[in-house]
């Protein structure tokens, strides 16, 4: 009897040990980690032409966040631009719990005004890389962006092994000012945006200063914002690069010369690992793929990006892979690679088709949906003006934010009649221009039944250009969506559904819709909040190519009084 009685103490103190310890690197592992930004307009050369950007204490792109899963993160924003507001959506962390620091103007806040602070407080939930940029306007393309890294917890093992861990951001970059194009694409006659100046390689691009009609005094060859990105690796070893695009417009093909890359992480979801040598990667998207340095370690190669999709004008952005010991500006012996060409379609596709997620990691789909909404991608006019429009309806963003609104009852600021499930697919062609091209606005939403499944179902087609059907990357906030599927022409809704993978797919939370295709995705609605789903084409967006999901608004706790202050949320806000 003792020695039981004695047995069970011992059990128990080794309970009582065991208990402790997970406590203590639980309290260890969630951290709370605190950042001060201010955000500024300041003159940068970053392809060697001087312009204003939007810098975060000085930078652009601005500081990565680097957290461990888990860890609470706090940002103080002080908004010093002078003549705009701001807000900053954390693209790819989900917010539950706290929709209100989605840091989408108009649809989960009021924009921050110059000279206040803001402060975003939220939780990075899940390993993986995902993005930072301005959600106000179109500021994102001047500058206002970043990467935030997300740590496995100490003694998680990922399915993949590597000796470095580096980032690379993927920008395109204009010369004109947000203020300039906006104006254009909102004007009559329209003024397109053209096609960008440079594609910078992690803020770093070379515009040629002795290009005609370039103002000598504006560009510097010389200057050392514009020196080319290296990144140095020592021969044998083994990278992670981690890559984001945030591009305002371009789809990007990325190389590096000679060098194999392989998948292995999507958006934050780990991929069964493929080979690729050019990894296309739409405004959005991020990916990690892993690197040996296994050429020869003599001398240096490129790392190129190019703009695929559309027929552009814009030099490939070029970097250099540098192998230590060799100096860092050495350049290659080579021509740096052409790249794909931007018409070929097919190997677009089949990138998109080839992400799975990894045998170990996989989060298996619902087998069945509550409901189908149909999205036709379509260019349109609306009284004269050219607007970008889902089932001919072209977003507006109202006054009051979503949030407020729909917490509070003000069902007055926004229109009640929701938008349409699916487009008239029996009558309408998707290979040629519209019979009619005019659309309506509207600030209507749609209104999800709490966890119930959606399917949504990206339909592209013709723009107002005969024979042009555009790529367009697709971004939902607060949710990763499960991508049951890719396919060419019209979707059948009879028959489409029956091929979608409900066995390995991956989940995303940014993904492209290919020219004249439709990209299939299912959701559960079980984050409390409104959340945006938009094309990531920064003026796709400004002309009106999203739209807005409700979802469990009654779920959602006692919203903060730093997020109101506008339209008719202004009785709320106490200073």
């Amino acid at each position: 009897m003792v020695e039981h009685f004695h047995h069970q103490s011992q059990n128990f103190v080794k309970f009582l040990v065991l208990c402790l310890l997970f406590l203590a690197a639980v309290s260890v592992e969630a951290r709370v980690r605190h950042h001060k930004w201010e955000v500024k307009y300041e003159y940068k050369s970053p392809d060697c032409f001087k312009k204003l950007s939007i810098s975060i204490n000085g930078k652009t792109p601005g500081p990565t966040i680097i957290a461990q899963q888990g860890d609470t993160i706090i940002v103080e924003v002080k908004n010093s631009l002078l003549t705009e507001n701001l807000a900053i959506h954390w693209h790819g962390i989900r917010q539950i719990g706290t929709p209100w620091a989605d840091g989408t103007e108009g649809i989960t806040q009021c924009p921050v005004v110059p000279g206040d602070t803001f402060v975003y407080k939220f939780v990075v939930d899940r390993p993986g890389t995902y993005l930072y940029h301005a959600h106000y306007g179109m500021q994102r393309q001047a500058g206002l962006q970043g990467m935030i890294k997300v740590l496995v917890p100490k003694g998680v093992v990922e399915p993949f092994s590597y000796d470095h861990d580096r980032n690379i951001l993927l920008t395109d970059w204009y010369h004109k000012s947000t203020y300039e194009q906006a104006a254009g694409l909102a004007s009559l006659p329209f003024v397109w945006v053209g096609e960008p100046q440079s594609l910078l390689i992690h803020g770093r691009g070379r515009f040629n200063c002795s290009a005609p009609s370039t103002d000598a005094t504006l560009c510097n060859a010389t200057h050392p914002q514009c020196t080319p990105f290296t990144m140095t690796v020592v021969p044998g070893k083994t990278y992670r690069l981690r890559i984001g695009s945030l591009t305002a417009l371009a789809a990007l093909s990325f190389e590096i010369e000679g060098h194999n890359m392989t998948v292995v992480e999507a958006d934050g979801h780990y991929v069964e690992p493929f080979v690729v040598q050019n990894l296309f990667i739409y405004s959005g998207e991020t990916y990690s793929v892993l690197i040996k340095a296994d050429q020869d370690p003599t001398r240096n190669y490129w790392a190129s990006t190019k703009v695929v999709s559309r027929p552009s004008a814009t030099p490939n952005g070029l970097g250099i892979f540098n192998y230590y010991p060799n100096h860092p500006r050495r350049r290659p012996p080579t021509i740096p690679p052409v790249g794909l060409r931007w018409d070929d379609v097919a190997p677009r596709v089949a990138q998109s088709v080839a992400i799975k997620s990894h045998k170990n990691f996989i989060h298996a789909p619902p087998q069945t949906s509550d409901r189908v909404i149909v999205m036709l991608n379509t260019q349109n006019r609306v009284n004269g003006f050219m607007r970008w429009s889902v089932n001919n309806v072209s977003f507006n963003m109202p006054h009051t934010p979503y949030l407020i609104t729909l917490k509070h009852n003000l069902l007055h600021t926004f229109e009640q009649t929701p938008p349409p499930d699916n487009y008239d697919h029996e009558n309408y062609d998707i290979f040629n221009v519209a019979k009619n091209v005019n659309a309506t606005t509207s600030n209507s939403i749609y209104r999800l039944k709490f966890n119930t499944t959606v399917d949504i179902i990206l339909q592209n087609a013709n723009t107002i250009n005969p024979n042009n059907s555009e790529t367009h990357p697709w971004h939902l906030h607060g949710h990763d969506f499960w991508v049951l599927g890719y396919g060419k022409g019209k979707f059948n809704q009879s028959i489409d559904p029956k091929n979608y993978n409900l066995v390995n797919p991956i989940m995303k939370n940014t993904i492209p819709v290919h020219p004249y295709g439709w990209t299939a995705l299912r959701f559960r609605a079980d984050n409390p909040g409104v959340w945006a789903f938009h094309c990531h084409i920064e003026s796709h967006f400004f002309m009106g190519m999203g739209v807005v999901f409700e979802e469990g608004i009654e779920k959602v706790g006692k919203l903060p009084t730093s997020i109101m202050g506008c339209g008719d949320s202004k009785r709320f806000h106490r200073p």
